[in-house]
């Protein structure tokens, strides 16, 4: 093993740049952040580091809700044009953000501060561009039209952010906000949703669920591009492609699985949840393939009434608690037998080996 002594010596005897070997020391500080007490073949997920985080976080929130506190008192003071008032509290809510972003983020390498400060410059963004370019009067008619501006300044905010701490949350904030864009600038030319199943119904008048679905397959493909750069999973790139699946999963499963209930096709939908917990194991992402056994969870009381829901949720259960004890070994069988038609080198290598 290489230590961090073996760096330094290299460096003085000009084998590495001191770049280099800062490099190397950085990714061997990811590869251990990821991978130390985790067990062999299983899913790097981190939501925090320590209670510390915690605790930060904690501080967080109540310094953010007292600063919302205290800015809606000094704009609720103003007689008239408060929208003069707004701008000048987001810009310094934003110059506060983004100094705790560099502080908590770049500095200290904190996982739910930087979760945290992610969604802060979302709300703090989102406030200040409807405030300066949306009509609330228009919008309180139903007319859309004055939103599509300041909510895609606020995903350009959101990737801005991104790009600077590369927060992988911040990447899953990037692609909701696209999708809400589109979802607008949709309900401004065809009208406003009907209800919640307009968004995944694929046989609906409107181009909603349409939009989902194309969401849906844009932000896998972006997600699976991710996870093909690190196929080991040592790196950030591998966190942005799990929360990329998080939103991808849902808009992919949801638009077809409602589709196929809606149009009577019981036996197709069971065929289509299982090609979906294939791609999930093949891909090793047992993130995507919650969202496919969470819905057919939900589904199962739509189709079968009493008896028969209560059996086929004890049945998905059941599959579930399997695929979680033998994933490993299911997706080595799986891995060998579509070896010809699989890029095995971009795919996390099988931990079995027969």
């Amino acid at each position: 093993m290489i230590e961090r002594d073996d760096l330094c010596a290299a460096v003085s005897a000009g084998i590495v740049t001191e770049s280099q070997a800062a490099s190397l020391a950085s990714l061997a500080d990811a590869r251990r952040g990821a991978r130390e007490n985790l067990a062999e073949g299983d899913e790097p997920f981190e939501l925090f580091k320590g209670f510390n985080e915690i605790f930060i976080v904690v501080g967080l929130g109540i310094l953010a809700t007292g600063y919302a506190a205290v800015a809606g008192l000094y704009v609720a003071s103003a007689l008239g044009g408060w929208i003069e008032r707004v701008i000048p509290v987001t810009v310094l809510g934003a110059l506060l953000t983004w100094a705790l972003s560099e502080y908590f983020i770049r500095k200290r390498r904190m996982v739910a501060p930087a979760i945290a400060l992610s969604l802060l410059w979302a709300g703090n963004a989102s406030v200040g561009f409807t405030a300066w370019f949306a009509q609330p009067f228009m919008v309180a008619q139903e007319d859309f039209s004055s939103l599509p501006v300041p909510l895609a300044l606020t995903t350009v905010a959101l990737l801005v952010h991104w790009l600077r701490f590369k927060v992988p949350f911040a990447l899953a904030l990037v692609a909701i906000g696209a999708f809400i864009v589109a979802l607008v600038l949709a309900a401004d030319q065809a009208g406003s949703p009907r209800d919640i199943s307009d968004l995944f119904l694929l046989s609906a008048g409107g181009p909603f669920a349409w939009i989902t679905l194309a969401l849906g397959v844009v932000v896998f493909a972006l997600a699976m591009t991710f996870d093909m750069s690190d196929p080991h999973r040592v790196t950030r790139r591998a966190a942005n492609g799990f929360w990329l699946h998080v939103v991808a999963a849902p808009a992919l499963v949801n638009t077809v699985a409602l589709t196929l209930l809606d149009g009577g096709a019981n036996a197709l939908l069971f065929v289509t949840l299982m090609l979906f917990a294939i791609v999930a194991i093949i891909i090793d992402r047992r993130s995507f393939l919650i969202a496919a056994v969470g819905y057919s969870v939900a589904l199962a009381w739509v189709v079968f009434d009493g008896d028969g829901g209560a059996w086929t949720v004890l049945t998905l259960g059941l599959v579930l608690v399997f695929l979680g004890a033998f994933w490993a070994r299911i997706r080595a069988k799986l891995l060998k037998t579509l070896k010809p038609v699989l890029p095995l080198k971009r795919l996390p290598p099988s931990v079995i080996h027969d």
